[in-house]
C-alpha cells in the first residue's frame, strides 16, 4: 500500500471509529428535543402521530430499539379523559445524546433537573438555538402545567390535541431556562406561555419552530 491509500484508509477509519461512537452514545440516548418541527405547526396528528414523530428521528440516529413518547398533555374531550405528559414518559433516568443525564426521574425532572441549552439537545447531539440567538427556537411544545398535568377547562392550550395547524394556541416552555425577565413562567422548561396560533408562522412568531421533547419509556 503507498502512503496515498494508507492515508486515505486511516481517514476511512478514523471517520468511521468517530461514526461508531456517535452512534454508540445515541444508542443510549433516553431524551432529546426535535431537531425538526412537523411541517404542519402544531399539527402532528394527535399524541400517536407525535410519538412516532419522536421515533422516526430517533431511528434516524441509532435509538430504534427504545419506544419513544412525545412530552405532551392533551386536554379532555367528550370521549376522551386528559392526558398528562409527566404520565407517558416512563420511569427515567434520561440522557441526552452525548450521555448526560437530565433526571433520574419524574419528580426531579419535575423539580430541580439539568435541563437547560447545554443539555437540553436534538437526537443529533446539537445544540438548539435559544434566547440571544438568530432565530430563536426555545419555544418547544408541551400544552402543560409546570408539573406536567394538563390544563382544565375549555381553553384550547393544545392547539386542538396536536391536530391544528391554523387557529388555536398551545403551551410551550423554554427549553434554555430563558426569558424577557427571570420569573418562573420565563425560566420554565415545559410551561412558560401559550402561543400566537398553531402555525408555521404563528409558532415562529413567539421564539419556536414546532419542536417537542422525546422521552425514552423503556
Amino acid at each position: 500500500m503507498n502512503r496515498r491509500h494508507s492515508v486515505m484508509a486511516w481517514t476511512a477509519l478514523g471517520a468511521a471509529t468517530i461514526s461508531g461512537l456517535a452512534m454508540a452514545q445515541q444508542s443510549g440516548m433516553s431524551f432529546f428535543v426535535t431537531s425538526t418541527g412537523s411541517g404542519k405547526g402544531a399539527d402532528f396528528g394527535g399524541l400517536a402521530g407525535a410519538d412516532q414523530f419522536c421515533q422516526k428521528l430517533a431511528a434516524a440516529v441509532g435509538a430504534a430499539s427504545k419506544t419513544w413518547h412525545a412530552y405532551l398533555s392533551t386536554g379532555a374531550t367528550a370521549t376522551a379523559p386528559a392526558v398528562n405528559a409527566r404520565d407517558r414518559i416512563g420511569k427515567g433516568p434520561w440522557q441526552n445524546a452525548k450521555g448526560v443525564v437530565i433526571a433520574k426521574d419524574v419528580a426531579e425532572l419535575h423539580g430541580a433537573n439539568n435541563l437547560n441549552k447545554q443539555t437540553a439537545l436534538t437526537e443529533k447531539g446539537a445544540v438548539v438555538s435559544g434566547r440571544g440567538d438568530t432565530p430563536n427556537q426555545h419555544d418547544v411544545l408541551t400544552g402543560s402545567q409546570p408539573d406536567g398535568t394538563a390544563f382544565a377547562g375549555s381553553d384550547d392550550k393544545t392547539c386542538g390535541n396536536w391536530t391544528r395547524s391554523g387557529d388555536g394556541s398551545a403551551i410551550v416552555g423554554h427549553h434554555d431556562r430563558s426569558g424577557l425577565d427571570t420569573t418562573p413562567p420565563a425560566l420554565s422548561w415545559n410551561s412558560s406561555h401559550p402561543t400566537k396560533g398553531c402555525s408555521d408562522d404563528a409558532l415562529k412568531a413567539t421564539g419556536g419552530a414546532g419542536y417537542m421533547y422525546c422521552f425514552a419509556i423503556n
